[in-house]
């Protein structure tokens, strides 16, 4: 019904939040899942969880900001089921701080995993696609990658570069019939906001998140982009909770 049974799907991310929640829906769909991110407690139990329910998926321990683990995690995904078919880079962090804070650290993780470790994920999956001719690339961008506000700088800037990159890949690949979707989430209860160093920002985060979407609505999108048929590409979805306003 959804087409996507059978599909090989790499997540990022997938030990919480979005990438979890996906993880869960795509395999109840009929998904192979592969299942990437650092704490190896968090995947082995959602393996087990999505056996129990009679899904079919598979961890590798993964640090996304490191390009050769990238692409060990391709390479295990063809190894275990011979093609990967979608790649959903889920996994970022969001240490919110204002810049005369001058979070040097943080700037730099925010780079290394939500810009760098996306381009990482597309290397990696590519020249694969590229030679099978099919294959659909899903970028987790942010509101805040169409709009700006104070203490926001630093992510929102990674989160328009995705939006940046994914653009071009879909121009780059259209005609090697590889699809490309940006989801762009606005306000979702996840443990991002256990990123955020910053107590005053932190409690302001909390408090907005009382309207926040479960990670599922988010899951729902990818879904949706994953079973479209093979000529159509869903190029970019923001999902917001209804009452939120920026």
């Amino acid at each position: 019904m959804f087409n996507v049974e059978d599909k090989v799907v790499i997540i990022t991310g997938a030990s919480s939040g979005i990438g979890e929640a996906a993880a869960k829906l795509l395999a109840r769909n009929g998904a192979k899942v592969v299942l990437a991110a650092r704490r190896e407690e968090r995947l082995r139990s959602l393996k087990s969880s999505i056996q129990q329910q009679g899904g079919i998926a598979e961890y590798k321990v993964t640090n996304i900001s490191r390009h050769e683990e990238v692409e060990e995690l391709a390479r295990f995904a063809i190894d275990t089921f011979g093609r990967i078919d979608v790649l959903v880079n889920n996994a970022g962090i969001m240490p919110l701080s204002y810049l005369h804070e001058k979070k040097v650290a943080e700037w730099e993780q925010m780079i290394d995993v939500n810009i760098k470790g996306v381009l990482y994920g597309i290397g990696a999956v590519l020249p694969h696609m590229r030679e099978r001719k099919r294959g659909h690339i899903i970028n987790v961008s942010s509101v805040t990658g169409h709009i700006v506000r104070k203490t926001w700088a630093v992510y929102s800037g990674t989160k328009f570069a995705v939006r940046a990159i994914t653009e071009a890949l879909r121009q780059e690949e259209a005609e090697n019939n590889i699809r490309t979707t940006i989801i762009c989430p606005g306000g979702v209860a996840t443990e991002l906001v256990n990123t955020i160093s910053n107590e005053e920002i932190k409690q302001s985060i909390e408090d907005s998140l009382q309207i926040g979407l479960p990670a599922e609505a988010i899951a729902n999108s990818i879904l949706y982009a994953i079973s479209q048929p093979e000529n159509t590409a869903v190029n970019e979805i923001i999902v917001r909770p209804t009452n939120q306003e920026l």
